[in-house]
């Protein structure tokens, strides 16, 4: 009986080291891969917005992954994002001043980033007890962004306006801000590998930017950098600044805040893929 189970320990023990040194064997190099989903803007429109106000648009994205081990790696991604939201959104009710502001806002989002990536679970495509892992990833990337509104049909870049002054004779001292900024990914996603070659996965991401501009709002209304024209009209820089004369008298005093400039804009997107595994082969340990 001794010996029998002696054999048995054996047997399985062989099977392990061998299982063992097949997966030393087979090297997960990393992947590449892409994504499609949905996006989200987060700043000075969507001041509290309720989850059944939320407009997202279409994102998607790809990416190279390169794998130091089975738990750590690096990404390079290029995404694209299209943000957009506008005050109508607003309830009057819980928003009133927001829902009366009545600016609106949409832009393309092109986003380069590098990320550390950590598995919480060992991931070896190939392997069933390996399959699958959640995992958190953390970047910094660079994005170009140019938000832009409709007057009356017709199309308006809204960062050559400087609707809140910015570049203009009444105000020297404000500079019009840039196309591009930096954002920090913060990502919590799943993947799940078919077999060696293919694996699905879903990621939810948020950026942190270092601008409050995504939305075009950010400070103070500025009525004054627009003069009417020689006829007495006025111009779309000064209609776009402040739209509230849709809801009868214009809100937008000199000085008054249109805008939170104390908090910088943000985006989330949600997107699932699939990736092709790059893997290598190394001699087994004996």
């Amino acid at each position: 009986m001794i010996k029998r189970i002696v054999f048995v320990i054996f047997i399985l023990a062989s099977k392990n080291a061998s299982n063992a040194q097949l997966m030393d064997a087979f090297v997960h190099e990393g992947e590449f891969g892409v994504s499609i989903g949905a996006a989200h803007y987060f700043g000075d429109l969507t001041a509290g917005m309720k989850w059944y106000n939320a407009k997202p648009k279409f994102s998607g994205g790809v990416f190279f992954r390169k794998q130091f081990n089975n738990y750590v790696g690096v990404k390079v991604a290029a995404n694209y994002a299209f943000l957009g939201y506008a005050d109508k959104y607003a309830s009057y009710k819980d928003n009133r001043v927001q829902k009366i502001r009545n600016l609106s806002f949409n832009t393309n989002i092109w986003e380069l980033s590098i990320s550390g990536d950590f598995n919480f679970f060992r991931f070896q495509p190939g392997f069933p007890e390996y399959r699958f892992t959640p995992y958190v990833s953390l970047g910094i990337g660079a994005f170009t962004y140019d938000p832009y509104a409709y007057l009356n049909g017709e199309k308006y870049y809204l960062r050559p306006l400087g609707t809140e002054g910015q570049g203009s004779a009444a105000y020297p001292g404000l500079k019009p801000y840039g196309s591009m900024a930096i954002c920090f990914p913060l990502g919590l996603g799943m993947k799940y590998s078919i077999n060696e070659k293919i694996n699905l996965f879903g990621e939810v991401s948020y950026r942190f930017t270092t601008t409050d501009y995504i939305d075009d709002v950010s400070g103070l209304y500025a009525p004054d950098a627009f003069p009417a024209d020689p006829s007495g009209n006025p111009s779309p820089a000064y209609l776009l600044q402040d739209r509230s004369y849709d809801w009868g008298t214009p809100v937008g005093i000199k000085g008054r805040q249109r805008g939170n400039s104390k908090q910088k804009d943000g985006y989330a997107t949600v997107q699932v893929g699939v990736s092709f595994n790059i893997a290598s082969y190394r001699c087994p340990t004996y």
